[in-house]
This record gives structure tokens, C-alpha cells and sequence, in this order.
């Protein structure tokens, strides 16, 4: 298990590129994104299979908190810490693929959020689908 207080932690994508990402407190986010998170490239094409597959992963995994449609009203939802609605252009914790693939790998944790960290639980590449997924879900416009 890694130490909280380190500063950063290594993490290898798909095309064996290495990027330091800057641990913040805990939680591994905070509000307003990961800066070094922010320059990770997703290196997985957001084909027509990525995204499938990426629905297969949020639909076990993320759903019963974030709904089946990604509006934050799952079944497990807390109401006192309603999950991030997936939907909209408001992404509190960073919106490029580099950062959300980094929030859904180390989770969140830290009142009221608790979202579990999926790394070791999803693949990488399977991460990356979710991150693919999600931005089928969310607008157009969204940083990448």
C-alpha cells in the first residue's frame, strides 16, 4: 500500500509512456484537477469498442452511484455527497482524459466524497474505456 504523504506515485500507460503523477493529500485529487495528470494522452482511440466496453465497466462498477445514464443519481448515491453528474461541463476534479482516467484509478475519499480508487480492480486499458465511455455521455466540448 502506498504512503499518503508521498508526493508522487509512477504510473506506465498503454504505450509504455511513463508520467509522474502528483499525489495530493489522500485523496489523489482535488478540486480543480491534477496538473500532472492533466498532460497524460489517452492512448486508447475512442472507437465504437472502447466505448462498449467502457459501458460494460461503468455499468458494474460506477453505475449504482453515478446512475445508469451518468446523472449522479444512482441507487447507492449519498445524498449528502451526491456523485459527480457525468453529463454536464462541470468536472470539479480535472476534465481531460488524463485527469479523470487519474480520479477513477486512485478514487476520491475525503468528506463528504467516497468514490473507491479502481486501479488494480479495471485494467488500465479498461480504464482508459471508461474515460472513453464517459465522454460519450458528457459534451462535446469538453477539454480532452
Amino acid at each position: 500500500m502506498q504512503n499518503p504523504s508521498l508526493r508522487g506515485a509512477t504510473l506506465v500507460s498503454l504505450s509504455t509512456l511513463v508520467v509522474v503523477l502528483v499525489a495530493v493529500g489522500a485523496s489523489g485529487q482535488s478540486p480543480g484537477g491534477n496538473p500532472a495528470a492533466r498532460k497524460v494522452k489517452n492512448p486508447v482511440p475512442a472507437t465504437a469498442a472502447s466505448v462498449s466496453a467502457g459501458k460494460v465497466a461503468f455499468d458494474t462498477y460506477c453505475a449504482l452511484c453515478h446512475g445508469a445514464e451518468g446523472k449522479g443519481n444512482g441507487p447507492l448515491a449519498q445524498p449528502n455527497a451526491k456523485p459527480q453528474d457525468l453529463t454536464d461541463a462541470a468536472w470539479v476534479y480535472g476534465s481531460t482524459d488524463g485527469e479523470i482516467f487519474d480520479l477513477i484509478g486512485r478514487g476520491l475519499v475525503g468528506p463528504p466524497v467516497k468514490m473507491p480508487a479502481f486501479k488494480g480492480t479495471l485494467s488500465e486499458k479498461d480504464l482508459w474505456n471508461v474515460v472513453n465511455f464517459l465522454r460519450s455521455l458528457g459534451p462535446k466540448s469538453a477539454a480532452r
